[in-house]
């Protein structure tokens, strides 16, 4: 633990690696499925937070990707062509627009999830609560949470 007081620079060049590494893994998982529809890991991210922010409006998934209004209505026009997700207008103001996953969206969602959960799964079930824990918190402080 104390020479992770003094990081060096290869050390650091090593983590990073292997977060990439990490999540190159990860996603390749799911390449297959993304594969079968046509569409891609951009695709996915939208599905990933729509499954998690259901009626999430446009703007705040802008933020959420930090992306270009431009490259998401690429996305979102190419999930509304096999189906995957549906607009509602909002009650109140009707200029917002709340994306949600239809069924079929769902589903594509739920098959990529179910393989990238395997990964993460064994990851976690050979390492301790600690570590997990650790692990998150150390997660959350890179993303600056």
């Amino acid at each position: 633990m104390r020479q992770l007081l003094y990081l060096k620079d290869e050390q650091l060049k090593q983590f990073i690696e292997k977060l990439f590494i990490g999540y190159r893994e990860t996603f390749t998982d799911a390449k297959k499925v993304l594969e079968n529809y046509k569409i891609g890991i951009a695709h996915h991210k939208v599905l990933h937070l729509l499954s998690l922010y259901k009626g999430i409006t446009i703007s705040q998934l802008l933020k959420k990707l930090k992306i270009t209004k431009q490259s998401l209505n690429r996305v979102l026009n190419d999930l509304i062509k096999i189906n995957a997700i549906t607009f509602e207008k909002d009650n109140v103001d009707t200029r917002l627009k709340h994306v949600h996953l239809t069924e079929k969206g769902e589903s594509i969602f739920d098959e990529i999830f179910s393989i990238q959960k395997k990964r993460i799964y064994k990851a976690f079930l050979s390492s301790s609560s600690s570590e997990v824990i650790h692990f998150n918190n150390i997660l959350n402080k890179i993303i600056n949470e």
